[in-house]
């Protein structure tokens, strides 16, 4: 198994997840593109000490960008939209 440091890379605070975080209790993260949902779901417990209900990943395309005459193509990246049970909360999020 990855080290959960790995797996989990960044959250990702967004106009949309700050609305999923109020009305649904989901938060957004950037994970590893090899993570699967169970990995992600033992890497957030851990690191957050909360319990997780649902796990929902999707693979994000790289965008294809200019720069003068040059373009170039970002990584692919994968997200995890992560429920997390009633009444519980990750404690970064709340001064955001």
């Amino acid at each position: 198994m990855k080290d959960i440091t790995q797996i989990i890379k960044r959250p990702i605070v967004t106009e949309k997840g700050t609305a999923l975080r109020q009305d649904h209790n989901q938060v957004l993260f950037a994970v590893d593109k090899d993570a699967n949902k169970i990995e992600i779901k033992r890497a957030i417990e851990t690191l957050f000490n909360v319990h997780v209900e649902d796990v929902r990943t999707m693979n994000m395309n790289g965008k294809v960008k200019r720069f003068g005459q040059h373009g170039y193509k970002r990584s692919n990246w994968k997200k995890a939209v992560v429920t997390l049970k009633a009444g519980e909360s990750i404690e970064f999020y709340e001064g955001v």
